[in-house]
Parts: C-alpha cells; sequence; structure tokens
C-alpha cells in the first residue's frame, strides 16, 4: 500500500523514489465534489455584497426620513411651504379657470339642483338673496366679504398653524390641500351655473347692482374667471377647513367660538349674494370632511391628535423615537431630591 501523504507533499513510490504531486489548481474540484472558489469568485461576491450593502443604506436614508415624517411630522421649513402653496394655488386657478365654460351643460345642472332643493323643501337661496340685498350696507359689506376673506383667512391659519402649530402644520395642509384637489375634479366634471346666472331664476346680482369691487365673480373681473366653477363651494370648504382648525386649535375660547361662527356666516354670505346654492355648500364640505380623513390615513392619526410642536420629540434617521436612548459616553443624571 502506498504511504499516505498530503496533497502537496512528495510521496514515496514502491522502489524508494520520491515524486511531488500536483498542487490542485484554483478553481479545481475541492474533495468534497465542490467547485473551490477563485479570487475571482471571492472578490465578485464581495463586491456583490457591498453593493447590495449600499443600495439597502441609500433606501433606508431615503424611506426612514419619509416614514418618520408620516409618523410625526417635523417643524415645517418656511421656503418650502411658501413655494409648496405659490405653486398650489397657481396649479389650482390654472386648472379651475382652464375647464371649458359649458354653459348649456351648466344651466342644466343648475336648474336640476334648483328642482332637487325644491323637492327637498330647501330652495330658500332667493328669499335670502331678495331680502338681504334691500338692505344695501349690509350686502355691500357681504360682496366684500366675498370677494376677499376667502383668502385672507385660509393663508392666516395656515400661517397661523406654521408659526403656533408646527407640529399639526403638515396634516393640517394636507387636507386643505386634497380638499382643493377634488373640487377642482368638480368643476371639471360637473359644471353649475351659480344662482345669479341661471335663466329664469329671478335671482339678483349683487355684485353688478351695488358695483362693488374685487369679486371675479361679476363684472369687469368675470371674464378671467371660469362662471360655471360653482360645485362645489371652496368658499364652504375653505371656511369649515380654517373653522375646524381654529375650533379644536385655538386656546381661547371665544376664538374657537369665532371659528365656528366663520362657516357659517360664510355660508349665508354665498347665499345672499347669489353664488352659490345650499347644494354647493353641503358638497363643500363633504370635500373637506374627505380631505381630513386622507390626512387622517396617510399621517395615523388626526390633525388634531399631533403634538402642538413636535421638536420635543425629534426623528433620529426614522420614525419617531418617543423614548431615545442615552449615548454610550453620557453619564447618566442623577434625580434630585
Amino acid at each position: 500500500m502506498a504511504d499516505y501523504c498530503p496533497m502537496g507533499e512528495p510521496k514515496r513510490d514502491h522502489e524508494g523514489a520520491t515524486s511531488a504531486s500536483a498542487v490542485r489548481p484554483s478553481g479545481s474540484v475541492a474533495p468534497d465534489g465542490t467547485a473551490a472558489r477563485t479570487d475571482t469568485d471571492r472578490g465578485r461576491t464581495a463586491g456583490s455584497d457591498r453593493e447590495q450593502r449600499l443600495w439597502r443604506s441609500g433606501w433606508e436614508r431615503c424611506w426612514h426620513p419619509l416614514r418618520g415624517h408620516f409618523h410625526s411630522p417635523g417643524r415645517p421649513r418656511l421656503w418650502f411651504e411658501l413655494l409648496l402653496i405659490g405653486i398650489s394655488y397657481w396649479l389650482y386657478s390654472l386648472v379651475r379657470n382652464a375647464v371649458p365654460e359649458m354653459k348649456g351643460e351648466a344651466e342644466r345642472n343648475a336648474h336640476d339642483v334648483w328642482h332637487f332643493e325644491q323637492t327637498l323643501g330647501i330652495a330658500w337661496e332667493r328669499s335670502i338673496n331678495h331680502s338681504l340685498d334691500s338692505v344695501t350696507w349690509l350686502i355691500t359689506g357681504m360682496n366684500y366679504y366675498y370677494a376677499t376673506l376667502h383668502f385672507i383667512m385660509t393663508i392666516g391659519v395656515l400661517v397661523w398653524l406654521f408659526r403656533r402649530q408646527p407640529g399639526r402644520y403638515a396634516a393640517a395642509r394636507l387636507a386643505l390641500f386634497v380638499t382643493t384637489a377634488i373640487a377642482l375634479l368638480g368643476y371639471y366634471f360637473y359644471p353649475l351655473a351659480p344662482p345669479r346666472l341661471m335663466t329664469g331664476g329671478d335671482f339678483i346680482d349683487t355684485v353688478e347692482k351695488h358695483h362693488t369691487w374685487g369679486s371675479m365673480a361679476s363684472g369687469d373681473m368675470a371674464t378671467v374667471s371660469n362662471q360655471f366653477a360653482a360645485m362645489p363651494s371652496m368658499h364652504i370648504g375653505w371656511s369649515l377647513w380654517c373653522g375646524l382648525m381654529i375650533a379644536f386649535l385655538a386656546r381661547r375660547r371665544w376664538v374657537r367660538a369665532l371659528g365656528l361662527l366663520y362657516p357659517a356666516v360664510t355660508l349665508v354670505v354665498i347665499v345672499a349674494s347669489a353664488n352659490h346654492f345650499f347644494m354647493d355648500a353641503v358638497i363643500g364640505a363633504c370635500c373637506t370632511g374627505i380631505g381630513l380623513v386622507a390626512s387622517r390615513l396617510v399621517y395615523g392619526r388626526w390633525v388634531f391628535a399631533f403634538p402642538r410642536d413636535n421638536e420635543a420629540h425629534p426623528r433620529v434617521g426614522g420614525p419617531l423615537d418617543d423614548t431615545l436612548p442615552d449615548s454610550p459616553d453620557r453619564e447618566p443624571v442623577a434625580a434630585h431630591r
């Protein structure tokens, strides 16, 4: 029997001569029958593992802050919010006014809404319009209210949330944006003539009669605005959003009461000026409700459930950590007695 000798070492044959066994080259078959890994294979595998780790690390860097934002949005950035609001309002105006003014369909829809309200017994718009138009100072004030406060209050509440309620700002802003986006769909798919433009409705166009300025609903400004974008009413949608934010988040009781009063007064104004039907207001309120629910689904909680300022709970590379572990080099602070 030949003497056993490890591979690569010389072995002695039967005549006593020695011979060197061949060294197994790289890539040959190992004793267990599997192919041995070469240095190239090892390098390729290591490179692939390194690429996977880099890709995973990059994904976590992008995803964790985003997921953390939806878990607990931090303090908003002023420049980003101004840019976002400016672009959003520009797109809103562009889309709203780009909708083709289908006068015939808008007229038919207006008569359908008016007939539906008569069936329900809530067709009071004409009586309110004629009654308040007889009080000149009151209806004039309402015309200016309709033309200006709609924008002033909405921007004012956004600024207030940004400065005083930063932890709730992102969720509130999302609710407002969703509300507006749904309204744009309504303008496109359901053109509606307001009561003042409905043929045979006998409504008074209070802006045209009293020559008040600033409104895009009547007069010279009517040529640059889509007059049949009435369903839903964003005067109600936005005012209800403002009212709810103030009613739930303001500290003083009288301020919260004014917040609830604001959408109610807006409802009277849009009806008295013959710019909307009651059903426009109902659908506008529904849009606001959908916007709040959408924000709840995205962020996992209602706007009002967020802490007032999330800077107290910073995000650390991912979701909000309510309790952050002490760093290893930090000495524990002894409790004061």
